[in-house]
């Protein structure tokens, strides 16, 4: 189990949704990150709310439900390069900087969330 495992018991429901939230409006700012969702954003909430909770030791249901928490493979589809990498970083630190966290579960969430976008890269969009 990684170190994100033990943090649900520490921060709760509560801010968790808040930081899902706000990194969906976030997203919905950067026209390159809100083209990869067709739908309304609120579905796209809900899965990474399920899979954060999933992720920091609450119940499996994001996995109950079916969906695959492999990352890297679901997103193949799209080209990510490093600057959309960058985007969903810089969204992801907008929205946490809205949610009062200890220090020490923010520099956990960082360095998470800084080996998921740049694990997602899977495009060199040099012309």
């Amino acid at each position: 189990m990684n170190s994100l495992g033990i943090l649900y018991p520490r921060i709760g429901e509560s801010p968790l949704q808040e930081l899902t939230k706000n990194f969906y409006l976030e997203v919905s700012k950067i026209p390159e990150l809100r083209s990869l969702y067709l739908e309304d954003l609120k579905a796209a909430e809900r899965g990474i709310y399920l899979f954060l909770n999933q992720v920091l030791g609450s119940p499996q249901t994001y996995s109950e439900e079916g969906v695959d928490p492999r990352l890297r493979m679901r997103h193949m589809q799209w080209e990510i390069d490093i600057k959309m990498s960058v985007d969903w970083m810089n969204a992801m630190i907008q929205a946490l900087d809205k949610v009062p966290l200890e220090q020490e579960v923010r520099e956990e969430f960082l360095n998470y969330f800084t080996q998921v976008a740049d694990s997602m890269i899977n495009h060199d969009n040099v012309a």
